[in-house]
């Protein structure tokens, strides 16, 4: 919902709303939010975003109660920005508040603290909540306010991993790069947390990237997701959106020659050596480069890679 405050906050275009997004395939949405006049609006860094909570939350009930869309799910994240002037009781109040009483009510919301199943999550709306403390206010407290990280630390460079109840977490959310000649390894590093492990662990992992990134003066968040000049023509920098839709499609396509052969030995009982494509993957301006070039190809990771028996294949 970052559409205002160019060339700092803005991290959407204003062609691309909540409910176009939807439509597009978005699934994961990273909602910062503020509290204004006792209500909650869309807020990113020091801009305030124009949208009441309440208008996302019916943008959410009309997607999943529309008979096209109704068994579609959604993941939100939920950040606060005005930590230094609202109290994160206050907060955490306001969104349970406003979520209880908001268009679709608790019957929209999964919020079990632990990673649900897809049938679980059908038509509903799964929180990912970075705030509330100790849970006050809240049914059941922690364990009623979805999927909570224990610890988040600030742009940890290496990524860092938490527990899930019998989930592994592995995240990848190092913003604060110092400039535009970071824009490669921010790439490396955020692209392979979606790979699988390479020790298994011998329980379910879930991996959370954020490819979008800012600093001050040499990494506007436009100027990392887009990159800038002619990068084609070797002039100028390829941003970490277009690298990503390069990696994926190197990804996609190797050892496709040998998917045949990879699918026999799993219809076998063996593992295959196709390597699946995990997780959620955030971006700013996601549209960028080539017009949404990048959303269809991380859709088809959910279909490569497939198992037997794995993932609700049969």
């Amino acid at each position: 919902m970052a559409f205002y405050g160019w060339p700092i906050s803005q991290c959407q275009s204003l062609s691309t709303p909540l409910a176009g997004q939807l439509q597009s395939g978005i699934r994961v949405i990273d909602i910062r939010l503020a509290v204004i006049n006792k209500r909650l609006i869309a807020y990113h860094g020091i801009y305030p975003q124009r949208e009441p909570f309440q208008n996302i939350l019916s943008t959410l009930f009309e997607f999943l109660s529309t008979p096209k869309t109704c068994r579609e799910t959604i993941v939100m994240s939920i950040k606060q920005e005005d930590f230094a002037t609202t109290p994160s009781t206050t907060f955490s109040q306001l969104v349970h508040d406003e979520i209880m009483n908001g268009p679709g009510g608790r019957d929209m919301w999964f919020l079990d603290n632990r990673v649900p199943t897809l049938g679980e999550a059908r038509g509903k709306v799964v929180m990912f909540s970075r705030f509330g403390g100790d849970g006050a206010g809240w049914d059941r407290g922690l364990e009623g306010m979805g999927l909570h990280p224990t610890a988040w630390p600030d742009s940890a460079k290496k990524g860092f991993t938490w527990q899930c109840k019998n989930t592994l977490v592995r995240t990848q959310d190092w913003y604060n790069i110092p400039s535009f000649l970071s824009i490669p390894e921010k790439t490396e590093l955020a692209t392979q947390v979606l790979v699988p492990p390479k020790d298994d662990p011998g329980f379910p992992t879930l991996s959370i990237s954020f490819f979008s990134a800012a600093s001050v003066p040499l990494a506007f968040p436009p100027t990392i997701a887009r990159g800038f000049g002619w990068p084609k023509l070797g002039f100028g920098v390829e941003g970490v959106n277009g690298r990503l839709g390069t990696w994926l499609i190197d990804m996609l396509s190797s050892g496709s020659a040998g998917h045949q052969a990879n699918l026999r030995a799993s219809q076998a009982g063996e593992k295959g050596s196709k390597v699946r494509i995990r997780g959620w993957a955030l971006l700013d301006f996601y549209r960028d480069p080539e017009d949404n070039a990048v959303v269809p190809l991380l859709i088809e990771c959910n279909y490569r890679g497939r198992r037997s028996g794995e993932e609700g294949w049969p």
